[in-house]
């Protein structure tokens, strides 16, 4: 059984931390791409979220070498990477098991309640999975956890510094 992505969510660009503000500016006003501005902190990771339409993100990733979340060579979830949305997170991470492919994972590292898992193609591309409705990526997600986080229920959201 092949696991049940929905939707393409983002794509991770890394840069060196000193080029981070540089690319946020050529992103916003060569592209004319918005900055998410209720980004969560990443600790050790500066960047931005810029939203494609409603429904896409591009993620500017700074850090100059393996980020604090590098599991290992190859396993650093700051490189240049697509991110896909699946239905049920539990039920991709038993599909990948089911059929040996290697992955790994973090919980709750990039936002509250989030699990991600990663793994590669027969190439080597990086491809991020994480549950649809728990991250910023699209418009309408991003909405509804602004407003559970205003109401109490959620950790309070920070912009990137530059």
């Amino acid at each position: 059984m092949a696991l049940d992505v929905l939707e393409l969510h983002h794509h991770a660009v890394r840069m060196p931390l000193a080029k981070v503000a540089e690319m946020g500016a050529f992103y916003g006003n060569v592209l004319g791409l918005d900055t998410d501005k209720g980004r969560w902190e990443i600790p050790g990771i500066a960047g931005y979220f810029l939203d494609m339409g409603n429904d896409c993100q591009i993620h500017l990733l700074g850090s100059d070498g393996p980020s604090p979340y590098s599991q290992g060579p190859g396993c650093d979830p700051v490189e240049n990477h697509v991110a896909l949305a699946v239905r049920d997170i539990a039920e991709a991470e038993a599909e990948l098991r089911r059929q040996a492919v290697d992955y790994w994972k973090l919980d709750n590292v990039a936002a509250p309640e989030l699990m991600q898992l990663f793994l590669r193609d027969p190439v080597g591309n990086l491809i991020e999975l994480h549950q649809i409705g728990r991250c910023r990526c699209k418009r309408s997600d991003r909405l509804f956890a602004d407003a559970k986080a205003a109401a109490g229920a959620a950790p309070a959201q920070t912009a990137p510094q530059d």
